[in-house]
């Protein structure tokens, strides 16, 4: 059994300038990210109205398939015109860690 994280540092457009405007942004790319069957979440920067961190794990048999999943999710946030992806953090455990 394998579990992997990845962690986006998203810049979000100028015009982000209230909470609401940021959740308009974030929500979409949670809501295409639980496609992949993933658990997803808005973990990081939650006060700040430009900065997101979204994080998404998964569980799978073998590690080869938890890497698929996770290149997957950086595509599609990577993807995504109206935001800047900034970094990505993965971290891929085994049974024995």
């Amino acid at each position: 059994m394998f579990t992997g994280t990845a962690v986006f540092d998203i810049l979000l457009p100028g015009d982000s300038q209230s909470l609401k405007t940021k959740r308009s942004y974030v929500r979409p790319i949670v809501a295409a990210l639980r496609r992949f069957e993933v658990s997803v979440a808005e973990v990081g920067a939650l006060d700040l109205h430009r900065r997101a961190e979204i994080a998404v794990a998964v569980v799978a048999a073998e590690a080869s398939h938890v890497g698929e999943v996770l290149d997957n999710c950086e595509r599609l946030v990577a993807g995504r015109p109206e935001i800047e992806l900034l970094s990505v953090r993965r971290r891929l455990h085994g049974a024995d860690d």
